[in-house]
């Protein structure tokens, strides 16, 4: 079947739906896109994509991918379908073509691993997923003359992974099918409540925290409250986030490209170090962030710069690791010792809790340097540390070589690399915050000791960070 999109256009009507018109997208990607779409049709299926040559070869597969090798599924191929389509979730009109409902089911990038012709006509090919869901190796292996084929797992070590059948929302939207197919839900709450009133959120009640019984509304209601303060840290600064679709901690996953539309969200494209062009993305006000949320985005880390002056960061980040043997009066003598040679350099300091095992030291650098030079100021600091206290202190990144030391982490400060924003909730257990304190409460708060209900009480105290871009 040659790249040709006439098919798919002409069997639409794009006056009744929604689904993008066929383009064929003559943009080369560093990595090759696919999608896997549940569609609830006359028929309930599953339908793979994978980009080649600008479109999107597309098979439905009634049964859906199995993890299991000996299981064989039908995979029938049908037509070319624009790259866009990969980001269609939504209802297709009763009436029109594939009428029902469309989920994202899973996504990411593929890598062929046996050569394809350019005009992609073979009898079987072998490639490599690497989704959120689906992962490793899968053969494509055609039975017949006309377009059916079978989907097969590959003997990986991905074959022992757990039903995906389980698996009912979409990876994008956190929605269930019923949900998709009720269209959005526009939760407008009390000011008791605190949300901007007609902002949307689907599947409100759903448990993010499930111990905490923390929801997606109550998150989203945290992020409108905290946004004042935070927004400094967050707006035009690349960022990459970790996400939570399915509610379940242990299938989390970081995100960094474009794939919000709303106007509070930006794109910038970037060469990456192999000098290929990647597209980044970064919130620009309140409203971008509470769209992230409704993305599922919970969880904020950002870049060392804005995109204004990407290239002369503008907030050094230090992150005391310790070694889980140590106390934490070990630790937060570290803290201490780390902001007297910042104190004795004429850098002022900022601190706060990472939500996770130490604390996080931010410095705002007035003198415009290039990521080169403040990479190299990071590292001399804690080499600075390391050469005074040896037997406290590592600049190493090796596990093997903090025994019994704090290994202060300086290797953030460096182009592309990320830190957790200022007040971003943590995607661990208990709902930590990344929570700005002041110095003299080091003694008092712990690492992760500031959850989300904490967080919001602290607000009403004076802002222990509002001279930091002072």
């Amino acid at each position: 079947m040659e790249n040709d999109l006439k098919k798919y256009n002409n069997k639409r009507n794009f006056n009744k739906t929604k689904e993008p018109k066929g383009e064929i997208n003559k943009k080369k990607n560093t990595k090759l896109k696919f999608v896997v779409q549940h569609h609830l049709a006359k028929k309930d299926h599953y339908d793979l994509r994978l980009e080649w040559n600008g479109v999107m070869k597309s098979w439905a597969v009634p049964k859906g991918p199995s993890y299991n090798s000996k299981d064989k599924r039908l995979a029938i191929m049908v037509e070319d379908h624009p790259l866009s389509y990969r980001h269609f979730e939504g209802n297709i009109p009763k009436g029109e073509y594939g009428g029902g409902t469309v989920m994202v089911w899973d996504e990411g990038t593929w890598e062929p691993i046996t050569k394809i012709p350019s005009n992609f006509k073979m009898k079987m090919f072998k490639f490599i997923l690497n989704g959120s869901r689906l992962k490793g190796k899968w053969t494509l292996v055609k039975i017949d003359n006309g377009d059916n084929w079978l989907l097969i797992k590959e003997k990986d070590e991905f074959l022992k992974f757990k039903d995906i059948t389980k698996l009912k929302t979409s990876i994008k939207t956190g929605r269930t099918m019923e949900e998709i197919r009720k269209e959005k839900k526009k939760t407008t709450t009390s000011i008791k409540e605190g949300i901007i009133e007609s902002i949307e959120i689907t599947s409100p009640n759903k448990l993010i925290f499930k111990k905490e019984k923390i929801t997606k509304l109550k998150i989203a209601n945290y992020y409108h409250k905290v946004a004042a303060r935070m927004m400094p840290f967050l707006e035009n600064r690349i960022i990459s986030t970790i996400r939570c679709p399915d509610g379940n901690l242990k299938e989390i996953f970081f995100k960094k490209h474009l794939e919000n539309q709303n106007q509070g969200i930006g794109q910038i494209i970037l060469e990456n170090d192999s000098q290929k062009k990647e597209d980044y993305y970064y919130i620009k006000n309140s409203e971008g962030l509470i769209s992230e949320v409704q993305m599922n985005s919970y969880e904020f880390h950002i870049w060392g710069s804005t995109i204004k002056h990407l290239e002369k960061p503008d907030i050094m980040v230090f992150d005391l690791d310790p070694d889980e043997k140590l106390n934490i009066k070990k630790l937060r003598e570290g803290v201490k010792d780390l902001k007297n040679i910042l104190d004795n350099l004429n850098l002022k300091s900022y601190l706060k809790t990472s939500g996770g095992k130490g604390y996080h030291i931010l410095v705002p650098i007035k003198n415009k340097m290039d990521w080169k030079e403040f990479r190299q100021t990071a590292k001399n600091i804690a080499l600075l540390m390391e050469k005074t206290w040896p037997d406290k202190y590592t600049s190493n990144i090796r596990k093997n070589r903090r025994k019994g030391k704090i290994f202060i982490d300086w290797v953030r400060n460096t182009r592309s690399s990320t830190s957790v924003a200022p007040y971003s909730l943590r995607l661990r257990e208990g709902c930590p915050v990344s929570m700005p304190i002041k110095w003299s409460e080091l003694d008092k708060v712990k690492p992760k000791e500031i959850t989300i209900d904490e967080a919001i009480k602290r607000l009403k105290r004076k802002n222990p960070w509002e001279d930091f871009f002072d």
